[in-house]
């Protein structure tokens, strides 16, 4: 691959210089490419690349959003009239926020009738969870630990996506995700890198399918390269601070799975990494993403990151900039517009070379070839195609199977649940009626208030007579729209009595409370993880005259439930679950779905405890030994421990482990551990059975439990199945502190459980 690029660049470099005659590119191309022939695609990109002007290439480097009514007349002065002729003289590759296919069309017929060369643009939207039919918050997708239902998940995204014009998401967002009050963990796959580099490469699959020319089909983009997801103190855009070790372990691999999955598009991140922002960071964009890694598809910069390296301290003005951005690997500007207004100045003085504007334009023309937007810019653009796919049944059909999969029930004694039909229930709280918040943030294209509601799910099984309190209301003012903050409801309390009453009667209380869907996303950190608002008084309330209660928490992260914990005997974690989210909890609550989901984040006792995640390091005094009761690493007043583990999950039935062994196969040195999981009660039901591994002596030191494999299993109830993991050198290695992957040998210790606490233990030697 590395041989193709050099090619290629070579061929752009003798393309666009005018002092070079036909025949000496042709020996050029042949001396570098004797060894292998240089792609069509790529033949197409060196041949397209040697018309065009600086000022033409630089265009295709520029990304807008939506600026005006496309249908309408074209702006006539500001800013808007300048975007408006750089679109139609060929000065803009890319455009985000144009959706529906008779804006696509608009804009693509007006850059393909108004340029010289007729290049197509590529339209990008966040398309994060769906486009209009909305499946779960990746978050929750990922508490599923389902790959294969993932994948089908991202599939509805592309394919709604495609209907309406769009041919790129800028998802999946893979970033690991260990503190939860930052607000973009719904955003990702949770706290583990592993488990986050399989989710990765499903949802890869999902949008781009296995050819980009599909007109079902999207490009994806990974982000956001890279550390976003440790700004310090969970607070968004913050700077990240961390070691070589957490890089190249925690925070790199899932990248890198997207990479090597042929994902077609990164984007650079608004933090800073060792006083340097990723958007000029070339250790990171072409050392390391371009170089080591030999990806050939094109980086984006984060909404306006270019031209935030000015306050980051690190670009003196626009122009020093742009020069660090591009020079660094970043070769597409959204809306920085800082590109198109000083790269031909940069390089007429030499402070670019313009190689670096080819090996950009190159990337950027490469993809849009393999979309086949050159044979038909308007691919996209079927207004029927539109009107038949849009929430279509087997869409929501998709997300429903996907919401049931992600929930996650983290506390059931007593048997509360299963609901039984014709049990007298008290459906309470500000959320159990709420149609609008399941949908979740990064919800763009959704219909407001489309979600079905817990009150509507279950009103299939007690009738539509049954109804819900509210309680407290959640939020003031009215329901919040997109991006405006959320005004938490801190004062009125009308309708707690009447919502007491109705659970001084009932069997069960089922409460559904949470944060509102935009109470998480990018932007809403949060320094407090409680229940916002009345909720918590309203439940201390109905727990005054009704033990029975069954909490169904809806949030974008893990809160802190301990109080919840200590006085409620039946929780389940309901996310933001999407378009079929009360249909999914119904059928959860009344046992025809039997649970089977596994947290992909610790949830935390105490918000002192965060960042807390299952693979940390033991440190020098990791325990009590001897019984010191001080000097250990330890807090005085909470555990060390989260409430609920790394890879929890309850289900209506029960699950024995027995029989572990563990076998290295002398041929290939490669590790054999198995066990043996039953079913012991009363219900079919599906396990996520985990496998753990620790390094016991390393050059350096290693976490104290990784996961490293996991199978998603129905086991019948009273059946067994067997469990086989094998463990290869890319299990038992790591990268040192120089980015090297090196396995070495020695002791190691392995789990098989259903969960990163306890389980079967073995051990064995490399």
């Amino acid at each position: 691959m590395r041989l193709i690029l050099s090619s290629l660049a070579a061929i752009i470099f003798l393309f666009t210089s005018c002092s070079v005659h036909n025949s000496m590119i042709e020996t050029e191309k042949t001396a570098q490419t004797k060894h292998m022939a240089i792609s069509p695609i790529d033949q197409k990109v060196a041949d397209l690349l040697a018309q065009m002007t600086l000022e033409e290439k630089i265009g295709q480097m520029n990304q807008y959003n939506g600026f005006w009514d496309f249908t309408g007349p074209e702006p006539v002065d500001g800013d808007a009239s300048q975007k408006y002729n750089n679109l139609t003289s060929g000065k803009v590759g890319s455009m985000l926020n144009v959706t529906g296919v008779k804006n696509v069309r608009e804009v693509q017929e007006l850059i393909l009738e108004g340029s010289r060369l007729k290049i197509p643009a590529i339209f990008g939207f966040d398309a994060i969870h769906g486009y209009q039919t909305q499946s779960p918050i990746p978050l929750a997708e990922s508490a599923s630990w389902d790959l294969d239902a993932i994948e089908k998940s991202s599939r509805v995204s592309a394919i709604e996506s495609a209907a309406s014009g769009i041919n790129w998401t800028f998802a999946p967002m893979v970033d690991v995700g260990r503190d939860a009050r930052w607000g973009r963990v719904m955003e990702g796959a949770g706290e583990d890198p592993y488990l986050g580099s399989k989710i990765a490469v499903a949802r890869v699959k999902g949008f781009q399918g296995d050819d980009l020319s599909d007109p079902y089909t999207i490009a994806a983009c990974v982000k956001h390269f890279a550390a976003y997801g440790f700004a310090e103190a969970g607070r968004d855009y913050n700077t990240s601070d961390i070691g070589t070790s957490t890089l190249y372990n925690m925070v790199l691999p899932p990248f890198k799975a997207a990479a090597e999955a042929g994902i077609a598009t990164f984007m650079n991140s608004f933090n800073d990494l060792n006083g340097i922002p990723a958007t000029g960071d070339k250790f990171l964009q072409r050392d390391i993403l371009k170089g080591e890694w030999e990806f050939d598809g094109l980086v984006v910069s984060d909404w306006g990151s270019i031209g935030e390296m000015i306050a980051h301290g690190y670009a003196k003005d626009g122009k020093h900039a742009a020069e660090l951005a591009i020079n660094a690997g970043s070769d597409m500007d959204m809306e920085s517009y800082l590109y198109v207004a000083h790269l031909k100045n940069l390089v007429e003085e030499g402070k670019v070379p313009e190689s670096n504007i080819d090996d950009a334009v190159a990337r950027i023309l490469r993809l849009k070839f393999k979309m086949g937007l050159f044979d038909d810019p308007y691919k996209y653009c079927n207004e029927e195609k539109e009107k038949e796919l849009l929430g279509h049944q087997d869409h929501h059909d998709t997300v429903l199977d996907m919401a049931k999969k992600s929930i996650v029930l983290l506390k059931n004694e007593g048997g509360l649940l299963p609901l039984k039909v014709g049990q007298n229930i008290a459906l309470i709280g500000p959320l159990a009626d709420d149609k609008n918040s399941p949908l979740g943030s990064w919800r763009l294209k959704a219909e407001d208030n489309s979600a079905i509601s817990v009150l509507e799910g279950m009103q299939k099984y007690q009738g539509e007579e049954f109804k819900s309190y509210q309680g407290v209301r959640l939020v003031e003012g009215g329901l919040p729209s997109f991006p405006f903050e959320v005004k938490i409801n801190e004062t009125d309390k009308s309708g707690m009595d009447e919502a007491v009453d109705q659970a001084k009667s009932a069997d069960v209380v089922v409460m559904v409370v949470g944060e509102y869907g935009y109470q998480t996303g990018e932007g809403r950190s949060r320094a407090r993880l409680d229940l916002p608002g009345l909720q918590r008084e309203l439940i201390e309330k109905v727990l005054e005259v009704n033990n029975n209660v069954v909490l169904v928490n809806m949030s974008g992260r893990p809160l802190v439930l301990t109080w919840a914990d200590e006085k409620i005997p039946t929780i389940l974690q309901a996310w933001h679950l999407g378009s079929q989210s009360g249909n999914a909890i119904a059928q959860v609550l009344y046992g025809d779905y039997n649970p089977s989901g596994k947290l992909p984040m610790s949830f935390p006792r105490s918000i002192g405890q965060v960042p807390i995640y299952y693979n940390h390091k033991a440190t020098g005094r990791p325990n009590d030994i001897g019984n010191d009761l001080v000097f250990w690493s330890h807090y005085s007043d909470e555990s060390n421990d989260p409430l609920y583990h790394f890879g929890h999950g309850l289900s209506y039935t029960t699950f024995e482990y027995s029989d572990l062994s563990v076998i290295k196969d002398i041929t290939t040195g490669n590790i054999h551990v198995e066990a043996n999981v039953k079913n012991t009660g009363n219900y079919d039901g599906e396990e996520v059975i985990q496998l753990y591994v620790k390094d016991r002596v390393a050059s350096v030191a290693r976490p104290v439990k990784e996961l490293k494999g996991f199978h998603k299993v129905m086991i019948p109830k009273g059946g067994t199945t067997n469990i086989l993991f094998e463990l290869t050198e890319k299990e038992l290695g790591f990268y040192n502190n120089q980015g090297q992957f090196v396995v070495e040998s020695g002791d190691f210790d392995v789990w098989i459980s259903g969960s990163s606490e306890g389980g079967l233990k073995g051990s064995f030697i490399k």
